[in-house]
């Protein structure tokens, strides 16, 4: 019982981190098409500002708590991931030095590469992102100790020989990406001020058929690649639910096309990758982990966790700990909300 916990905690972490640093990539994503000169670009950037380091922070507690939680999960995946990981870890340090040093080095040359560096990163973090859920996912060659090497491609095909990268992680990875890029536009709509928010808006129309396209693409295929979900949703119906909450976000966002539908617009974005998430983790549930080689090798809540008198006692920490973060995330939302303009 306290196993499964955990993993619904984890679970929620991460939702939360896709949800908020989500759209702080997507807003990197669209800048260069949404912002022409160098004050709406300045604007675009000054819509994150307070809040995109903080967004991060999910992330790095995310990745603790899967330490702590299952630490059998964390060493196996964090030794056969490690060249994506450490892309991962490069392309964080390359955006978050895009975003700062752009308001402090003002130079005709320098500033294209911060912008170019903060859209470059942010496309390549939605891509990968998406990509590592597709290979939990589908799963991963675990041997009997537990651990697995994946190169970072063979043959694109998803098969129990396929890299980091094949025909399917790439798939998610571009429904990921466009997914993000919608989500950033609605975000960068509901706080900019025109014509920056009516640009992001139009493009958030756009990409719209093109998420809900990757969308009906990538269920078919995860449903194709790995049985365990057809097998889950099938045990239990009501997980239907969280599949339900991630069209009915993609149609709120479909039908909220007048300006002050701006915030309702940005929400339907976020259930819809709630929806998303959600749907991933009950599909894969109770695996943490699927091998790809042998089922019976796969991780799960009950051969990964950790001790469950450690888990109980984390608990403990756990609460306050995010009850604190929750809180000071309100207040800089509160604090910093409405519409930025030129000034």
């Amino acid at each position: 019982m306290i196993e499964t916990l955990w993993f619904c905690l984890i679970a929620v972490m991460i939702t939360g981190y896709v949800v908020l640093d989500g759209f702080d990539l997507g807003v990197g994503i669209v800048n260069l098409l949404v912002a022409r000169s160098d004050e709406e670009k300045r604007t675009v950037l000054a819509s994150i500002g307070p809040v995109w380091d903080g967004n991060e922070v999910w992330l790095v507690a995310g990745g603790g708590t899967l330490y702590f939680a299952f630490p059998a999960l964390y060493a196996a995946s964090f030794s056969g991931f490690y060249l994506p990981l450490m892309i991962v870890l490069w392309l964080l340090i390359v955006r978050g030095i895009s975003i700062e040093f752009r308001n402090h080095i003002a130079s005709p040359v320098w500033t294209p590469v911060w912008d170019s560096g903060f859209a470059f990163a942010s496309l390549l973090l939605a891509v990968f992102y998406g990509a590592a859920l597709a290979n939990v996912v589908r799963g991963v060659p675990l041997d009997y100790a537990g651990y697995f090497f994946l190169p970072l491609w063979t043959d694109f095909r998803a098969g129990s020989a396929a890299g980091i990268l094949d025909w399917y992680t790439i798939l998610t990875g571009v429904a990921a990406l466009l997914a993000l890029a919608m989500h950033g536009a609605l975000w960068v709509a509901m706080k900019c001020l025109d014509p920056v928010g009516k640009r992001s808006a139009l493009l958030a129309r756009r990409v719209w058929w093109g998420v809900a396209a990757a969308t009906v693409a990538i269920t078919a295929a995860s449903f194709a690649i790995q049985p365990h979900l057809s097998q889950r949703f099938g045990q239990a119906p009501w997980g239907f639910v969280f599949p339900t909450i991630a069209v009915a976000g993609l149609l709120g966002v479909f039908l909220c096309k007048a300006p002050q539908t701006e915030l309702f617009a940005f929400l339907s974005s976020c259930g819809y990758l709630i929806g998303m998430m959600t749907s991933a983790a009950f599909g894969v549930y109770p695996l943490l982990l699927p091998a790809s080689t042998d089922p019976a090798l796969s991780l799960t809540i009950d051969n990964a966790a950790a001790g469950s008198y450690g888990l109980h006692i984390g608990l403990a920490w756990w609460i306050p700990g995010m009850l604190l973060s929750i809180a000071y995330a309100i207040f800089t939302y509160r604090r910093f909300s409405g519409k930025l303009g030129l000034e």
